[in-house]
């Protein structure tokens, strides 16, 4: 089964590849979940707008990434979050709070697809991030975790 992607796939693409996949897992994944529509000649127009969006958002080059990393890494991050009496959160930190933190604390705009999280964030505390800014640069930053009053 050909798919043309629309959002990044560990593993397989970027928005706007046309991947071959086997039948199952683009019927049951792929499509369901919005990360691929199915290849037809008509969808294949779609692929030069799904690109130039794509081009839009995305870091352009290695100088570039390596401003957004020296950015990163001297930011301090931190959170304020609801959390019981022995620090456990009430739910978890998503990638989308950290993204949003980031940007409150003057830092630039990141894709919340391309943060690493080694866990998931359910209590209070400092945890390490990586953010893979372009294929040869991975910026590490931390996130702190406070409880708010």
């Amino acid at each position: 089964m050909k798919v043309i992607l629309t959002q990044e796939v560990s593993g397989l693409g970027t928005p706007g590849d046309v991947v071959e996949v086997k039948d199952g897992y683009g019927r049951n994944y792929l499509l369901p979940q919005g990360f691929g529509i199915r290849w037809s000649k008509g969808a294949e127009k779609e692929v030069v707008n799904i690109k130039r969006a794509r081009g839009a958002r995305e870091i352009r080059d290695l100088g570039q990434a390596n401003e957004v990393k020296a950015q990163l890494e001297g930011l301090k991050v931190s959170l304020q979050v609801r959390a019981g009496d022995g620090g456990r959160l009430f739910g978890s930190v998503t990638p989308v709070e950290i993204v949003d933190a980031v940007k409150a604390a003057g830092g630039p705009s990141l894709d919340r697809r391309r943060l690493e999280l080694p866990s998931a964030i359910k209590s209070i505390g400092s945890y390490p991030v990586k953010v893979k800014l372009h294929p040869e640069v991975t910026a590490n930053f931390d996130v702190t975790v406070n409880r708010s009053k």
